[in-house]
């Protein structure tokens, strides 16, 4: 099972590609889709939209991974963020494969057991997790290695708990 994490960004979208290898997870690949800043904001999303489709051409995930924007203070970082994540929400429903978002607190709590770790501490996990050598770079693409890793390690219990809630009886009339 192949699982594309997307870190998004409009100047940088970290990609990552993970598989599950017996017991042992595997980085694939990994990398940066960037847009330059001066290029208009139409093009830069229509550019990344591409760049999102070939990739999910290329590696046929079984799922698309995407950070979910749960908050930022910069409101025009958090705006391009946002953008980006639209984007390859699209990218991804567009192959018609699974699609999951994760916050980054749920992230650090799958990977180091803490919502609240430090970036250094995630990454450092990712390395150890995906049994790299060093730290991947950028930190876009460790991001997006710990979405697919996450994916892969809570996923199954994640898909367990929302059959479970869609089952059970309506409280009240709900």
């Amino acid at each position: 099972m192949f699982v594309l994490g997307i870190d998004p960004g409009l100047s940088r979208c970290g990609y990552g590609v993970v598989t599950r290898r017996g017991s042992a997870l595997c980085a694939v690949a990994g990398g940066v889709v960037s847009t330059p800043p001066d290029m208009p904001l139409p093009e830069r999303l229509h550019t990344l939209h591409l760049e999102l489709r070939a990739l999910v051409t290329e590696y046929t995930p079984e799922a698309v991974v995407v950070e979910r924007v749960f908050f930022q203070v910069n409101v025009r970082t958090a705006m391009a963020t946002a953008q980006a994540a639209g984007i390859a929400l699209v990218a991804a429903a567009e192959s018609g494969c699974e699609v999951a978002q994760y916050t980054a607190n749920e992230v650090k709590q799958a990977l180091v057991g803490y919502g609240g770790a430090t970036k250094d501490q995630v990454q450092r996990m990712v390395a150890q997790v995906l049994g790299l050598a060093e730290v991947p770079r950028p930190p876009d693409v460790a991001d997006a290695l710990a979405l697919a890793a996450c994916h892969l390690t809570t996923g199954s219990v994640r898909r367990a708990v929302d059959a479970a809630i869609a089952a059970a009886p309506s409280v009240n009339g709900r």
